[in-house]
């Protein structure tokens, strides 16, 4: 069953900031590898053909990420076992540490495209009643030794 995901983060600088450049003049390469990664679904996009313009409450600085995968193996190969994985390591030039859960993952139906409503909703379950078959974030991972191994890089 396909596994959608929601990342939130909340980025030190606006998107507009030199300091910012290094993450903004990079969202289209690796927006492009992650639709050309095996797996790979479908991703949230706003006008700026990413999601730099979609926010929770209006925060210029809050960023959003929502996509759907095959599996949530797919996923992880996405993340840390391709060139995204060196932007994950330089994320704290970029982004503010923000509370957990951030981050969710959830299973759907073959050919739903979930909303960001539905995936807010998906990260209040995790925050109120932690992880289930319904919730979940890496932890869910039977074989989670390469996020476990870039993690701790």
């Amino acid at each position: 069953m396909p596994v959608a995901e929601l990342n939130i983060g909340r980025v030190r600088y606006d998107v507009d900031d030199p300091r910012m450049a290094g993450f903004v003049e990079n969202l289209d390469r690796v927006n492009a590898l992650a639709e050309r990664a095996e797996g790979f679904v479908w991703r949230y996009q706003d006008a700026s053909g990413a999601a730099i313009e979609t926010s929770r409450n209006g925060d210029p600085r809050e960023l959003l990420n929502l996509s759907v995968w095959q599996t949530m193996e797919d996923l992880e190969r996405y993340v840390f076992g391709t060139l995204h994985v060196q932007f994950y390591r330089l994320k704290a030039n970029w982004f503010e540490t923000v509370p957990a859960p951030h981050f969710v993952m959830w299973p759907v139906a073959e050919g739903h495209l979930p909303t960001i409503e539905e995936a807010l909703d998906r990260l209040d379950e995790l925050k109120c009643t932690g992880p289930s078959d319904r919730v979940f974030g890496w932890e869910a991972l039977p074989n989670a030794a390469l996020w476990m191994k870039k993690r701790c890089a």
